[in-house]
């Protein structure tokens, strides 16, 4: 079988993506100064890479799958396979001004910048996201039609109208308005950082989570689709046993039934005869979102709950058809 080259990200979301990767394979070993990480699977070879980078690299085939955020596959147009979301790394990417600017919208903005006869400028990492927001603008559509912004960076310019500029940001995009720019395209987890520099939110421009990519001719490949599944597998076991919690606990006979009706699980729990007569074990796994209803009617009617958080949940049957289809 051939190896299959798997890009992870440095920065924002190395250390939520190190998490999962130490749920979903036994030894993960990440050496000082180097960007190779080594797993207990010789058939997998890792290399960190910027997020930004992975996209593209994926889809030229330097990598068969890599893990990045959705808003990047957005900007690089990148056209490769997500094949599953890993529910970390969540993230809205916004527009936003100083606060003391009136503007309700982008759309406003526009208008008012227009009737002026003022630039417009924004600043922002996400240069084509960006180009295509506006554009997507009634008010731009209206006043320029299909003329692109002019996008501004250090060894380039594209883009015809003048009137709207988008500035390439090189990082603390929240720190230019108002001096430098008049309003910012960038990602945001709680608003915070935006709040703190007298900054506020006017348009939701996408949400994005982190996701596992994959090069689609590295998928019709037969030596290294089984090992891209088994990754698609171990990684979307570490996302289910996130958001679940295995129980055991002890229950009279008299209150087994009564248990059961009230106890959710992926299946069915496991029932087993303890060596004491008239009690029984369960074992389960439950939602984590059902755990504070349940507790209440445990106190009541069992004993010896002991909950653990699962490294992984495996769901094979699944992962086995998506492979087939």
């Amino acid at each position: 079988m051939a190896t299959v080259r798997f890009a992870v990200p440095k920065g924002s979301i190395e250390e939520a993506t190190f998490k999962v990767l130490e749920k979903s394979w036994t030894r993960v070993t990440r050496r000082e100064r180097t960007y190779r990480v080594m797993l207990d699977d010789p058939q997998i070879s890792v290399k960190m890479l910027r997020p930004q980078e992975i996209p593209n690299l994926v889809l030229d085939g330097l990598y068969d799958v890599g893990i990045t955020g959705r808003d990047w596959v957005k900007e690089t147009n990148s056209d490769v396979k997500i094949l599953l979301d890993l529910e970390f790394g969540r993230i809205k990417l916004v527009i936003a001004i100083p606060d003391s600017y009136n503007f309700k919208s982008l759309d406003d903005m526009i208008i008012s910048y227009a009737k002026k006869k003022k630039t417009l400028r924004i600043s922002s990492e996400y240069l084509t996201t960006a180009s295509k927001f506006i554009m997507q603008c009634k008010s731009y559509r209206k006043l320029y039609g299909s003329k692109q912004p002019l996008i501004v960076t250090p060894w380039l310019r594209l883009g015809s109208n003048k009137n709207v500029q988008i500035f390439l940001s090189f990082g603390a995009t929240e720190a230019k308005p108002p001096e430098d720019v008049d309003a910012i395209m960038d990602v945001t987890e709680t608003g915070t950082t935006l709040t703190q520099n007298q900054l506020k939110i006017i348009d939701t421009v996408m949400e994005s989570t982190a996701v596992l990519i994959a090069n689609k001719e590295s998928l019709k490949d037969k030596s290294k689709r089984e090992k891209i599944f088994d990754i698609v597998t171990m990684l979307q076991g570490a996302v289910e046993g996130r958001k679940h919690l295995h129980l055991f606990l002890n229950v009279k006979e008299e209150n087994l039934k009564k248990l059961l009706n009230d106890l959710p699980s992926l299946k069915r729990p496991t029932v087993s005869p303890l060596s004491e007569k008239g009690w029984y074990g369960i074992n389960t796994v439950i939602p984590k979102s059902e755990f504070h209803k349940l507790v209440p009617k445990l106190r009541k009617i069992a004993q010896g709950l002991v909950v653990h958080e699962p490294k992984q949940i495996l769901a094979l049957e699944e992962i086995k058809r998506d492979e087939e289809s």
